[in-house]
């Protein structure tokens, strides 16, 4: 069996289809999985190391570009959907999964043009300007949220909510090492490009978190630019603390964490509730129709978050929010269980299952 997913760019999109490839390889021996993304997208970094194959097309981004990147896309797309057919042709797929990102649309159309079987995984309450277009050329669309539907006109059978796929080393990462010591980890992350916002507002918590120096080990996700000076602070005030631009594999920095401070992207919901952790959510306040709000807002009403807005957020906020919750270990506990009652761990396995009936394999 033979597979192609197409999109990237960002962890949002990419993860989601690591997880549907982990699945394909698990329920179907000898299955084939080919990803086709950017040179500019996370793809480029991530799926070599995963072991899958990657092919690159030429194509930019539209949403949030301006007149002059809008022209180039413009300008690409003619190449990427070459690109795309001749990729598509060589890779013979028995079936198309568009992700989103800028690569999911000129292999879509290519593979729709080409009659092959092909579906969309939407992992955002409200979708994306790319699955919003392909939708209607598509046999079947997974989403995460019921109420992503209404942007989809399409008969009911063809639209499944089954949740957004997660990594299975992520779902084992629920299960805590037994002998815990009296140290709490502290997992600090800005998304899989990371978040100056939250390294800045984590740098000048640490004065307000003195008196926990000795009891809290620090793990923190940074991206490029600001992982040196980061790793320097934490050094230089006495934390336990490692610095990563990116962490791979994060699963084992989620089995480790009492609690998360983090973005409230879709995939990174999904994975907070997959594995049960608790968090402090800052979400990014330019999201899309203020999805990552709305998220946030969803975990935090259910006792599994604390929320706290970009425009409130401050170094004695962050810090005053991360000592209050580990001083009480009954309550992480108590929002660990609520979190992990809002996940959807087995989303991956449900939609493997309905591609492979779609198919008939």
């Amino acid at each position: 069996m033979r597979v192609v997913i197409a999109g990237g760019g960002t962890g949002g999109h990419l993860f989601p289809g690591v997880a549907l490839a982990r699945e394909f390889e698990r329920q179907r021996a000898g299955a084939t999985v080919l990803f086709v993304g950017t040179a500019r997208g996370l793809e480029s970094k991530i799926i070599p190391k995963e072991g899958f194959d990657l092919r690159l097309i030429p194509i930019g981004g539209w949403v949030g570009q301006g007149g002059l990147r809008k022209m180039k896309t413009l300008l690409q797309l003619p190449s990427g959907l070459r690109r795309s057919w001749k990729i598509l042709r060589e890779a013979r797929p028995d079936l198309v999964i568009g992700v989103g990102g800028y690569a999911s649309a000129p292999v879509m159309i290519m593979a729709g043009l080409m009659r092959l079987p092909r579906v969309l995984v939407e992992p955002n309450a409200v979708p994306g300007l790319t699955n919003r277009f392909l939708g209607p050329w598509v046999d079947r669309i997974y989403l995460s949220f019921e109420e992503t539907r209404s942007w989809f006109n399409r008969r009911a059978g063809s639209v499944r909510v089954f949740g957004n796929p997660v990594r299975r080393d992520i779902l084992s990462a629920g299960e805590r090492p037994s002998g815990g010591t009296q140290q709490k980890t502290l997992l600090v992350m800005g998304g899989s490009q990371g978040s100056r916002v939250i390294n800045r507002a984590m740098a000048e918590a640490l004065t307000g978190l003195d008196a926990w120096k000795a009891n809290v080990r620090i793990i923190h996700q940074s991206g490029e630019k600001d992982a040196v000076g980061l790793q320097e602070i934490y050094s230089d005030q006495g934390f336990d603390a490692t610095v990563a631009p990116f962490l791979s594999p994060v699963s084992e920095a989620y089995r480790a964490a009492d609690l998360v401070v983090c973005r409230s992207g879709a995939t990174t919901v999904a994975e907070l509730t997959a594995c049960g952790r608790p968090a402090i959510l800052i979400p990014f306040p330019f999201a899309t129709h203020g999805h990552q709000e709305k998220n946030a807002r969803a975990l935090a009403e259910a006792g599994a978050a604390e929320l706290i807005l970009e425009q409130d957020l401050t170094g004695d906020r962050l810090a005053k929010a991360i000592a209050s919750l580990l001083a009480e270990p009954a309550r992480l506990k108590r929002m660990a269980e609520q979190s992990r009652r809002l996940g959807r761990p087995d989303a991956a396995e449900k939609i493997v299952k309905d591609c492979l009936q779609l198919i008939g394999a």
